[in-house]
């Protein structure tokens, strides 16, 4: 073999990383649907191995538009920047955070070789970890840990990068098949873990390139989603002795020395000591500060303590909500002829977002309605943009559903010019529960807190039906079957859906219980809902029965308790 053989099969360079990462996303991309069959619950919606396929077709877009001459460092920012905008569910956000992580790493070299690979693995793990709030193992996480210990492990003994993916896909293989003993729920259904079988399945792509295997890279375009829904704001006289820190305070500190973990916590806290709205993301040598203080000079002295500043920028915020009395009028008819510019229009204090049951919503004050949640995750992106509709100074998020949370997280991390605050609400009627304890003039803080609070006093069921044959919570569950899925797993499963209803508020009904709320769904008719509504009155006669149109599809219909 010659020297030019022997480099090309000890190194990646730019062409061969391109390569093997749009063959990893279309290997995905053809077995999304073998995927979504591995998720526990047998529901019409599973979609892991879809939130997956679209996380990593969002970064094959970008990668696509790249020239053939691009270098890694270009190819990097493109996987990277593209997979956490296109992230979906929990488990594209922790692919998006892999595939962080590990260009992060590599970014600044011309090629990869065994070492670097295993180094870029380490932090790709370690930054999907930091990413989730409780990790759990058995899963993708733990798929991918494994493989990075052992690149680590391996990367002086194997004789080449042939040997070396090997050994770190044997190992990934053989951690995947172990997943159903560290979780149960795993092995009572019968399946692997559908996310580290996603992850996988890249990564065997990605080495079938390496290896020389041709592929058809021609992508199917991803389904764009829906642009937000955004309401029309009524108008209010709007007061400014509620804000108690005046000056919107903006800059960009230009490093000078290097900026640890440690140096970004304490300038958090300083900044939070003599203000509120903070909002501080540090890059590789750039820091940008948005806060709201009665003393930005102390914030720009602080800042010097880094580095040189630039575009600093302070806006007195009584003022502006003065002259926002003189112009709503004029706002009031640009959104009448749909035309929101955000730049052409003040902030509001505080917005809103949620995702499904639009009306809903609507009729409680949420400002921007993104459609999707158990049928179909919204991606980080179209989070992203939703922020940017609502066009507020604090920003909530109620993801009702708790496949979309890190990705509201994800965008909570990403957005530079406006506070986010993630309501970890799973359910729609968490979410509803959580609008209605809202405190205007309270602050983000206060207001996170009471309406975290209120959503622990809320008991869900979503009653849909089965698409498979599997054993699940003791349950035997057949294809066809309806099953009420609780907030903890299977409450009842069944024939016909007022049985189960009644079955599952069972196990939800106590004597505390003073609310059952019904929302029926697009194929349960509103005929059905009332008589169920009425048996569940006969049933429950100390309890309130309130009956609500959600229109949402394969749920026949969505139950809670409080």
């Amino acid at each position: 073999m010659g020297r030019v053989n022997v480099v090309a099969m000890n190194t990646v360079d730019a062409q061969m990383l391109r390569r093997m990462f749009l063959t990893g996303a279309k290997n995905l991309e053809l077995k999304k649907e073998w995927i979504n069959q591995l998720n526990v619950f047998p529901v019409p919606d599973g979609d892991t191995g879809t939130n997956m396929t679209l996380t990593i077709l969002s970064a094959a877009g970008e990668v696509n538009a790249l020239p053939e001459s691009a270098g890694i460092d270009e190819l990097a920012k493109a996987i990277s920047g593209g997979s956490l905008r296109g992230a979906r569910g929990n488990s594209g956000v922790i692919l998006s955070q892999l595939f962080r992580g590990f260009t992060k790493t590599i970014r600044d070299h011309e090629s990869l070789d065994k070492a670097l690979i295993a180094e870029a693995m380490g932090k790709a793990v370690e930054t999907a970890y930091k990413a989730v709030m409780k990790p759990k193992e058995g899963t993708i996480l733990t798929v991918a840990k494994s493989m990075a210990l052992k690149a680590d492990e391996v990367q002086d003994g194997a004789e080449d990068l042939t040997g070396f993916f090997s050994l770190i896909l044997e190992e990934g293989q053989e951690t995947l098949k172990r997943t159903p003993d560290m979780l149960p729920v795993l092995k009572e259904a019968g399946v692997v873990d559908s996310g580290g079988q996603g992850l996988m399945t890249v990564l065997e792509g990605c080495v079938d390139a390496f290896n020389g295997k041709e592929l058809d890279l021609t992508f199917e375009a991803p389904a764009g989603a829906k642009m937000p829904q955004t309401a029309p704001e009524g108008h209010k006289e709007i007061s400014t002795d509620h804000i108690k820190f005046g000056y919107c305070t903006e800059f960009i500190i230009n490093l000078e020395k290097p900026f640890s973990e440690v140096e970004e916590k304490n300038l958090k806290s300083f900044l939070t000591s003599i203000g509120d709205s903070l909002v501080l993301v540090a890059d590789d040598d750039i820091v940008k500060i948005h806060v709201h203080t009665n003393q930005p000079g102390l914030a720009f002295e602080k800042g010097l303590e880094y580095g040189s500043l630039s575009r600093m920028k302070i806006d007195n915020m009584r003022i502006e909500h003065q002259e926002k009395l003189f112009k709503e009028s004029e706002m009031q008819a640009a959104f009448a002829k749909n035309q929101p510019e955000t730049e052409n229009r003040p902030r509001k204090m505080a917005g809103f977002i949620s995702v499904g049951m639009s009306e809903i919503f609507r009729g409680l004050g949420v400002d921007c309605l993104i459609e999707g949640g158990q049928t179909m995750n919204p991606s980080t992106d179209d989070m992203l943009k939703a922020i940017r509709e609502v066009h507020a100074e604090t920003v909530y998020i109620l993801p009702n559903n708790k496949n979309v949370i890190l990705a509201a997280n994800q965008a909570q991390e990403l957005t530079e010019d406006c506070r986010v605050v993630v309501v970890p609400t799973k359910t729609v009627p968490q979410g509803i529960t959580a609008m209605v304890s809202y405190v205007e003039g309270n602050s983000a803080e206060e207001n996170l807190e009471a309406m975290t609070e209120a959503i622990g006093t809320v008991k869900t069921c979503e009653v849909t039906y089965a698409v498979r044959d599997t054993k699940i919570d003791g349950h035997e569950i057949h294809d066809g079957d309806i099953m009420a899925i609780g907030d903890d797993g299977i409450l009842a499963t069944g024939s016909e859906v007022d049985e189960v209803v009644m079955n599952a508020l069972g196990k939800m009904v106590d004597d505390d219980s003073e609310l059952i709320s019904l929302y029926n769904g697009a194929d349960f008719p509103e005929e059905k809902a009332e008589a169920l509504a009425k048996r569940i009155e006969a049933a429950y006669s100390d309890v309130d029965v309130e009956t609500n149109y959600g229109g949402q599809p394969i749920y026949y219909c969505i139950l809670s308790v409080e």
